[in-house]
């Protein structure tokens, strides 16, 4: 299975310290590291065959093949690796994968779609293989004195709370269809709307509480979270 239902780390690398992170990536066993290589494979793969077939339709024609840049004789290093790697090499890498068998069947294939068809599913492969993410995990680091810091996997989605801003930390509840969801709100001052917690994610009662209360703890109490245990516990980290 790759994916779990949203579960909960714990991590207090100090008293005045804690991270509280919601993910859906389960327990990297063997067998996960192996199927999320696979996937990774496969995404390079499918990233490879569009740039070849867009190659192919739109630039293969008006490209004249170069010829590689020499190599030195000497043991290569870094420094030269990376000098060798110039447009003109790119190219010609690219032009001898194009002119491959599996190129030259991507390029027939590329030939026979429509321009419009082409593009909107080299558009979708090339979503569907860099952006889309197997997992979702969201954050929120709690410094006594500094603030509140809260993350999202999902694009850029960082935020700092200054403690100083920082009015209430609560828990609400809302209608979801016919399901009442609790979710963490940070109140700020000046800010007429609240900022919640694991906006993509909304964990369980259960997770939202511990947060809650470790949260505070952290903020306002000596000892973060003391008493609170979770299902697991190896040097510093918590599951729940």
């Amino acid at each position: 299975m790759l994916t779990t239902p949203p579960h909960l780390y714990i991590r207090r690398p100090s008293p005045t310290t804690a991270e509280f992170t919601v993910t859906t990536c389960p327990p990297m066993t063997i067998p996960l590291r192996l199927a999320l290589l696979s996937i990774l494979a496969i995404r390079i793969t499918v990233v490879l065959s569009v740039i070849i077939a867009l190659y192919s339709q739109f630039f293969a024609p008006q490209a004249q093949p170069q010829p590689p840049q020499p190599l030195e004789t000497s043991s290569p290093t870094a420094k030269t690796i990376l000098s060798q790697i110039s447009p003109s090499t790119l190219l010609t890498l690219l032009q001898t994968l194009q002119l491959s068998a599996p190129g030259q069947s991507l390029s027939r294939l590329a030939a026979a779609l429509p321009t419009w068809i082409l593009l909107l599913i080299s558009s979708a492969l090339l979503y569907t293989s860099l952006l889309l993410r197997l997992h979702t995990t969201e954050s929120v680091l709690v410094l006594r004195g500094l603030g509140i810091q809260t993350s999202s996997s999902r694009g850029s989605n960082t935020r700092f709370i200054p403690t100083a801003k920082i009015q209430d930390v609560l828990i609400n509840e809302a209608f979801k269809g016919f399901e009442v969801r609790y979710y963490l709100v940070v109140v700020v001052e000046g800010e007429e709307d609240v900022v919640v917690v694991f906006p993509g994610l909304l964990p369980g009662r259960r997770i939202v509480e511990a947060v809650w209360r470790g949260v505070r703890g952290c903020l306002y109490e000596p000892g973060p979270g003391e008493g609170e245990r979770g299902r697991y516990k190896d040097g510093g980290i918590e599951r729940w």
